[in-house]
């Protein structure tokens, strides 16, 4: 592959890449790594002619992460998510702003890991269904229905929470 492209791709995918392998492993130096191997792997194997590439890279992304849970079959560190909000924002609205991305957080940990494999790629990478289909090996109807009650129990937890969806 031309470094030229390797290095576009990565600029365009790591952040995305990246909290996608977070949202699955839950420590950063875990996702640091697996990113790392899954722009190896593209550099390796991936041909400049991909119809897709976006979609290859998550589904690489996803395998290995797959393959490092069945080595190492122990519970993955779990670290808090940190809200990136804006400096300038009053320090009230900062508080309210990570307390929601907190329970987000919480109710996305709380759904099956599929359902929060559906939304992470569909909210985080903006992925279609149709993309995200073809990573997890589902039919794009399967997607929607995965994504439709992954986004109904959210709202029931954050509701619970006391927050208004």
């Amino acid at each position: 592959m031309d470094s030229r492209l390797l290095k576009e791709l990565y600029q365009k995918y790591h952040r995305e890449l990246y909290l996608y392998l977070y949202s699955l492993c839950k420590n950063r130096e875990i996702t640091e790594d697996l990113l790392q191997e899954t722009f190896l792997r593209a550099c390796l194997s991936l041909s400049e002619n991909h119809t897709n590439m976006r979609a290859w890279l998550y589904m690489v992304a996803r395998n290995l992460f797959l393959n490092l849970t069945k080595k190492e079959k122990s519970k993955l560190d779990i670290e808090q998510l940190r809200d990136v909000s804006a400096e300038d924002a009053d320090v009230p609205q900062q508080i309210i702003e990570q307390e929601r991305t907190r329970l987000l957080y919480e109710a996305l940990q709380c759904l099956d890991r599929m359902k929060r494999e559906v939304l992470v790629m569909q909210y985080f990478g903006s992925l279609s269904q149709k993309e995200i289909a073809a990573v997890l090996r589902l039919s794009p109807e399967n997607v929607r229905v995965l994504s439709f009650r992954g986004k109904r129990e959210i709202r029931k937890i954050m509701e619970a929470s006391g927050y208004d969806i």
